[in-house]
């Protein structure tokens, strides 16, 4: 079940979210009204150069004056707001989405490679682990996430995301099977630029969440596709890989196809597979990871759910069904499904 689909115009022309919507609403039948959710680059033109911090709040004394404390001692507010949404019938509103455009004070993670980063992703741990009452789900610069629990277009319709423009959108309709359906377990998920949106059950997710975490990062949220988000983080920032090399760590190849590779790419293969065995994924899935600057798919290694990739002029699609890409772009004529395990990428030129 579930429904993931994405789409990046590679000259970063801007979409309005009104086509994401009405794809995802296609796919209606792979969800049960339990949580959905769109992500979107770009959304932010006039904070390009901020940290937009999304936050849900249980109430809007406590919890906030406390993330507010945290984000003043690792840099400065510059702007905040209430994320406006219009009342659905079919979502109660028990959270109040908020949003932070945020510089941290580089100075204080001097010894990061990536200091910036480094300071809101603890923020962003420190919250979720401590802060009763709060849940970041959105971090990255010129990003926005936008998700509850409910159906597509009732989720599209809350936060009216035909009003955001993006050269990059993400998006999901959620089946909860090993977690109940809640606004912070709706996709996507994200971390700093990456988000995720996830199509299945990795069912290595322990072994994956023990590894990410020996490495700082701590799953408060119980679910896999969290820890996606973090390995991705880490395998591409942190381990500075390609994300090509980073999905053949999460997805590689069996020890077989290994063994059959010219001398080469099985020295690379191997190194892969020993180097990272703890944050091998296993189990059905089909995955879309969105970056500022690419989309990636890929599924697990025998292609137990499905991934659908389509093309049209500058534009990448990642779908789990051929009709959601037709429904953006019904003059698209190259359509295929990838290999198993294969990742495909789509970059921006501009």
């Amino acid at each position: 079940m579930c429904g993931i689909i994405g789409v990046i115009d590679k000259q970063r022309e801007l979409m309005d979210g009104s086509s994401i919507r009405d794809a995802l609403s296609i796919m209606d039948e792979r969800g049960s009204g339990e949580g959905a959710g769109y992500a979107a680059y770009g959304v932010y033109p006039d904070y390009a150069d901020l940290y937009a911090i999304h936050v849900f709040y249980d109430n809007l004394v406590e919890p906030k004056a406390q993330v507010e404390d945290l984000l003043e001692t690792w840099g400065m507010i510059e702007h905040d707001e209430e994320i406006p949404t219009f009342e659905q019938a079919g979502i109660p509103k028990i959270h109040t989405p908020w949003r932070y455009f945020f510089r941290p004070k580089t100075r204080l993670m001097q010894r990061s490679r990536t200091p910036d980063d480094e300071i809101v992703k603890h923020i962003v741990m420190e919250v979720n682990k401590s802060i009763k009452g709060a849940l970041i789900f959105s971090s990255g610069k010129n990003i926005g996430v936008f998700k509850a629990s409910g159906w597509p277009e009732e989720v599209a319709d809350f936060y009216r995301v035909e009003k955001y423009e993006g050269y990059l959108w993400l998006a999901h309709n959620r089946y909860p099977t090993n977690t109940p359906g809640w606004w912070g377990g709706a996709h996507p998920f994200n971390l700093l630029n990456w988000s995720v949106v996830h199509n299945g059950e990795i069912t290595s997710y322990g072994t994956n969440r023990r590894y990410i975490e020996s490495f700082g990062y701590d799953c408060t949220m119980y679910t896999d596709t969290e820890v996606v988000a973090y390995l991705m983080d880490l395998l591409v920032r942190r381990h500075g890989l390609t994300q090509e090399l980073a999905v053949r760590a999460l997805a590689p190849p069996f020890w077989e196809e290994i063994e059959r590779m010219p001398e080469d790419i099985q020295r690379l293969n191997t190194a892969l597979r020993l180097t990272y065995g703890s944050a091998m994924m296993n189990g059905p899935f089909a995955i879309a990871v969105a970056s500022p600057d690419s989309i990636v798919g890929f599924s697990d290694r025998i292609k137990l759910r499905p991934l659908v990739i389509g093309e049209h002029d500058n534009k990448v699609f990642i779908s789990s069904e051929e009709a959601a890409i037709r429904t953006v772009d019904s003059a698209i004529k190259n359509i295929y499904m990838p290999k198993a395990g294969h990742p495909i990428v789509g970059r921006t030129v501009a």
